[in-house]
């Protein structure tokens, strides 16, 4: 597996082994030994999600504030994503910064984020399937989030009029935000 750092101190791009031929392909998405090798202090993961969304659907920004934060490696198993963290660790040198990606199911591209940044993606295709692997549990108490659409964060996703949650619609703006990180 090859894995890039980011400009944004704890955020990783992993790219497993790919072997394809005329019958299709083969890649190991996950090894704990591999992982734990390449990363620093690599968490261990308790949670899998996955989701299926139509296209131009846009989730998040979300967040799991402390004492559950999460950190997520996320992927694509089918379709494609613009992914977008941003940093929200009120210390870090990058904070309100944001790192942004297309992950396909071609490309086969994962992003680690570690806690304290809030996430989201947007379909590119139809039927995408986005699966992610969480270091804690889901806890609905802990969960926030901020406007995916605040101008001051300067992520230009590339529609004005995503299919939004009436939850994600309604998130605050990252200058009346107060990060728990």
């Amino acid at each position: 597996m090859k894995v890039t750092h980011t400009e944004l101190e704890g955020l990783i791009i992993i790219e497993p082994e790919f072997h394809g031929d005329e019958r299709g392909y083969f890649i190991e998405s996950f090894n704990r030994r591999n992982w734990q090798n390449a990363i620093i202090n690599a968490p261990d993961f308790v949670q899998d999600n996955e989701s299926c969304s139509t296209l131009n659907v846009l989730r998040g920004l979300h967040f799991q504030a402390p004492p559950y934060e999460q950190g997520k490696l996320v992927r694509v198993v089918k379709g494609k994503v613009l992914d977008v963290a941003v940093d929200i660790r009120k210390k870090s040198p990058t904070y309100g910064k944001h790192f942004k990606a297309i992950l396909s199911g071609e490309n086969k591209k994962q992003i680690y984020i570690p806690p304290g940044f809030a996430h989201g993606f947007l379909t590119l295709e139809d039927q995408t399937i986005f699966s992610y692997k969480c270091t804690s549990y889901y806890n609905k108490e802990s969960e926030g989030g901020i406007l995916w659409k605040d101008d001051s964060l300067g992520i230009n996703w590339g529609t004005n009029k995503p299919i939004v949650s009436d939850k994600d619609a309604v998130l605050p703006k990252f200058n009346k935000f107060v990060s728990p990180f």
